[in-house]
């Protein structure tokens, strides 16, 4: 499977969730991830809450797709619909 979309995640430094999210990714073939870390830049979190609504991390996009937290990715990789939307496809 080739990746093509564009996977941005905001995280912190101590996250559980990130670690698992990104190791998921990563399983999927995924090499870059554009992280954005909130907890080193104020702006950047209001960044996140801004385009999300929500608080939390990870935040994830995939491509122009708000996918959500490391639950909501899991969730989209059992659906069988990760890959076709890392492939570039619309989820």
């Amino acid at each position: 499977m080739s990746v093509v979309a564009p996977v941005l995640m905001y995280s912190t430094a101590v996250c559980p969730y990130c670690v698992r999210a990104e190791q998921l990714l990563r399983a999927r073939g995924v090499v870059d991830i554009e992280k954005v870390r909130i907890d080193l830049d104020p702006e950047r979190r209001h960044e996140m809450q801004a385009r999300t609504g929500r608080r939390t991390v990870p935040q994830i996009f995939i491509g122009v797709t708000h996918v959500g937290g490391a639950d909501d990715l899991i969730a989209l990789d059992r659906s069988g619909r990760l890959i076709p939307l890392l492939a570039g496809e619309s989820a």
